[in-house]
């Protein structure tokens, strides 16, 4: 007898990108920055840091979010990174010639970056962050309170 699954939303995307000329540990210190951030967080960062990695990174967070808009239909608004990761890739050898007739080997690292995002909305974990936030009046008045109270600056 054969059982029906059930259907989930998917609520994940990813983007991949394979053989990238750079170190691996170069482009993890731009990808710890950006895990666990909003889409639109992510690509303000990622313009603004003067890192030779931030290019295809930016490329890719940019892909996974139009896998997301049209796999799944979602907007950039609801988008987190939430699984970010740099593994090592093959490391391309050459022989630069050297004087005397001598050679010099030339190590090219590459490496593969996986950025994972996910549609918050679609989560039931999730609830809607702007309902979190309340403003605190009692601080708002007491720094007006500050100001507005001529006591300690006047004595003089």
């Amino acid at each position: 007898m054969l059982k029906k699954k059930k259907t989930e939303k998917k609520t994940e995307v990813y983007a991949l990108g394979q053989h990238i000329s750079m170190s691996a540990d170069k482009a993890r210190r731009v990808i710890d920055q950006i895990r666990g951030r909003s889409y639109e967080e992510t690509l303000m960062i990622l313009e603004l840091m003067p890192y030779r990695a931030c290019y295809p990174i930016f490329k890719l967070v940019y892909s996974a979010a139009a896998n997301a808009s049209y796999n799944m239909a979602s907007n950039e608004a609801n988008l987190v990174i939430s699984k970010a990761e740099v593994n090592k890739g093959t490391t391309i050898k050459k022989f630069k010639p050297r004087a005397r007739g001598r050679s010099y080997p030339i190590k090219k690292p590459t490496c593969h970056i996986t950025i994972v995002m996910k549609d918050i909305s679609l989560d039931d974990k999730y609830v809607e962050i702007d309902s979190l936030k309340k403003p605190n009046k009692h601080i708002a008045m007491a720094y007006r309170d500050m100001y507005s109270s001529e006591g300690i600056w006047d004595k003089k």
